[in-house]
Parts: C-alpha cells; sequence; structure tokens
C-alpha cells in the first residue's frame, strides 16, 4: 500500500476534520510520529488500525486506501 493514496488520503481526511496531527494520534491511540509516517508513505497501517480509521471517519476500508475492484 506504499503508493501515496493512503497517506493523502488520511490527510485530507484529517484536514477535513479540522484535525491537526496530534490531534489525530490522540484520538486513534497511536503517535504523532505514527501520523506522519503514514501521511508520508514511509509506513503502513495494520489491518487494526485500517479498521479503526475507517470507521473513526465513517468510510470502507476500500474507500480509505483507494481501492477500486476490477471485474472482469
Amino acid at each position: 500500500m506504499t503508493d501515496s493514496y493512503f497517506g493523502t488520503n488520511l490527510k485530507e481526511l484529517r484536514l477535513e476534520k479540522g484535525l491537526g496531527q496530534v490531534q489525530l494520534a490522540e484520538k486513534l491511540g497511536v503517535s504523532k510520529g505514527v501520523i506522519s509516517l503514514w501521511e508520508n508513505g514511509k509506513r503502513d497501517p495494520t489491518l487494526h488500525y485500517l479498521i479503526i480509521i475507517a470507521d473513526f471517519f465513517e468510510i470502507s476500508i476500500d474507500s480509505l486506501v483507494g481501492y477500486i475492484p476490477k471485474f472482469n
């Protein structure tokens, strides 16, 4: 997932809610550094955190990571 979609999307979602990295980190139970790593595409969240993040922003994991199913 280390393309930039997740990180860019996370940052946009955070800013839409008017949150700083520290505030989002507190709400998700991680450090500010982890938020920074995620937003900059240097680390990927675990499935556990993908679920927490998607739930917090009230979106699907697919939307969060930019997955578009390809049906044949």
